[in-house]
């Protein structure tokens, strides 16, 4: 047997990394953790974490929070907790990413995962990205950093693709492929009308029918903006122009996504909705890992439906293609003026259609660069512009 592989886990406190450590923790033959980050609002779960995987280096990402981990960490850990180093700041999940283990999972949510996405790839680790955020919004320099196949994707839907694109000729398959198709669950306002979901409350938006997320990616799910980046993650991980990725509602979230090809056959994916799965794939790709999930119950009755995409009551995905098509930093504005607005959300300042309404005006406003000039400081002042935009749209709804 080959000898475990290294890991470091960002985001470790959050769904993605809380799952990922049930994958570890059930197969410690195969992994070593070596590191953990998370943003530091649970420093208990981080030293607990700690503890039960016997990392080597902790991060977290707010500094005022270093001492309370390093408290939490001799309480559980004793005299052990001195052989444990504990990094703080922003740029700590940077630096244990940068660090060469064999595989970086990126958990962390929203945009502020670029540098590390970057840092991992530059050191040459595999990156399990399940921070469609990092792609979307520094696609140039993600794509020009990344060796083929150093990227697995995390996300169900773009596991899904990566996996039915193994049934081509060779994988990926991009000359067979006609057209990719992105499933999506429809989330908790699925049927109604754009009138219907205005007066929506952050409680209504956080009820998911099938997935358990964070708040910001179930809100995001509930107003399909989440869809929208999933659509441009799958544009630039594969290949494959937006035109050629359609969105179809699939309420059951057994069928995660498709690849049809060029003689009429299409590949799905099919597993009952459990992030562990993708999860595990990240981790261990191209192998599978023994007993992640339980399948689907072949010997029941069961009926999968899927519905065209109402556009007129989420228009998220449409300006998602819009976005992808526009420039090299659109993708950018799209992601931070939502990231906004899902705070202001969250915190009942505005309405829920507020969200996309505001994302489509910061959109409208941005000039663009193109592809080939985009830096991490293009991409970072487009994004700091685009928030302080959106705020101020926001504080006027």
């Amino acid at each position: 047997m080959s000898s475990p592989r290294t890991v470091t886990l960002l985001g470790s406190t959050g769904s993605i990394g809380t799952q990922a450590i049930d994958v570890v923790t059930a197969h410690p033959d195969r992994f070593v953790v070596e590191a953990i980050s998370a943003g530091g609002s649970d420093v208990g779960l981080l030293a607990e974490q700690a503890e039960a995987l016997a990392v080597r280096t902790v991060a977290v990402a707010d500094p005022a929070r270093a001492d309370d981990l390093r408290a939490a960490l001799a309480t559980r850990l004793g005299s052990r907790a001195d052989d444990v180093e504990v990094l703080a700041g922003p740029q700590a999940a940077t630096e244990v990413a940068g660090r060469g283990a064999d595989v970086v999972l990126n958990g962390i949510t929203g945009s502020v995962g670029l540098r590390p996405t970057l840092a991992a790839l530059e050191a040459g680790s595999t990156l399990a990205l399940a921070n469609k955020e990092s792609l979307v919004v520094g696609g140039p320099l993600v794509k020009a950093l990344a060796a083929p196949d150093q990227i697995v994707p995390v996300d169900s839907e773009h596991s899904a693709i990566a996996q039915a694109l193994r049934g081509g000729a060779h994988s990926p398959a991009r000359s067979e492929v006609r057209r990719l198709i992105l499933t999506a669950s429809g989330g908790p306002f699925r049927g109604r009308t754009r009138d219907e979901i205005k007066a929506v409350t952050a409680e209504q938006a956080l009820a998911h029918p099938t997935w358990a997320m964070g708040p910001v990616v179930t809100v995001n799910s509930a107003s399909l903006m989440n869809k929208g980046l999933e659509l441009i993650e799958a544009h630039l991980l594969f290949d494959v122009p937006t035109d050629d990725i359609t969105v179809v509602v699939h309420p059951q979230s057994v069928v995660h996504s498709m690849v049809e090809f060029c003689d009429g056959s299409t590949i799905a994916q099919a597993s009952p909705p459990d992030m562990r799965l993708p999860i595990a794939l990240g981790l261990s790709w191209p192998d599978r890992l023994d007993v992640v999930s339980p399948p689907c119950d072949w010997s029941q009755a069961t009926t999968w439906t899927f519905e065209p995409l109402d556009d007129a009551t989420f228009p998220a995905v449409g300006l998602a293609r819009a976005a992808a098509a526009a420039s090299g930093t659109h993708p950018a504005v799209y992601n931070a003026a939502n990231e906004q607005g899902v705070a202001a959300f969250l915190s009942g300042r505005v309405g829920f259609c507020d969200i996309v309404d505001t994302v489509e005006r910061v959109l409208g406003e941005h000039e663009g660069v193109a592809p080939a000039e985009v830096t991490l400081e293009t991409v970072e002042a487009v994004e700091a512009w685009a928030r302080g935009r959106a705020d101020e749209l926001l504080a006027r709804s």
